[in-house]
């Protein structure tokens, strides 16, 4: 199964959105890499080291502005009516989704899964990769929710 399509399903399961944008939001993990790392077991050192380098540059350059226009969008001081904000936040939203799926495009190309890793231990490595780990309790309430 695709990557893209392992993201799809895992991200439709009970408690995986909530527990990604708490890791995103709360802990400024990034979710993409984070899914990666359990869909391939468990890169090896050299692949989740080119993913974190490749995901800091995509996140700085495309995921975090696209993400705060989106966020944005969302304020009622804004000077247009509330409805074509919300249609053009919806755009936005689709944009990042994309923005996500390409990045996911080239972590697949680093790995293409079936490693033999459990979800936590794959998760704690990419969590550490990335710096500044959250709370294992966290990255287990991630791991438990796509097991």
């Amino acid at each position: 199964m695709s990557l893209w399509s392992w993201c799809l399903e895992a991200y439709a399961e009970p408690g995986v959105a909530e527990a990604c944008l708490v890791l995103q939001d709360e802990h400024g993990q990034n979710v993409p890499l984070l899914l990666w790392s359990v869909w391939a077991e468990g890169p090896s050192p050299q692949a989740l080291e080119a993913a974190v380098k490749t995901a800091r540059i995509w996140q700085a350059e495309v995921l975090d502005p696209v993400r705060q226009v989106r966020r944005g969008l969302k304020s009622e001081t804004l000077p247009v009516p509330a409805a074509a904000r919300e249609a053009l936040r919806e755009d936005i939203k689709s944009a990042e989704l994309h923005a996500e799926r390409v990045l996911l495009e080239a972590f697949e190309a680093l790995a293409k899964g079936q490693n033999g890793h459990p979800a936590l231990e794959s998760l704690t490595a990419a969590a550490a990769a990335w710096g500044s780990p959250p709370p294992a309790a966290r990255l287990a309430t991630l791991a438990a929710a796509l097991t």
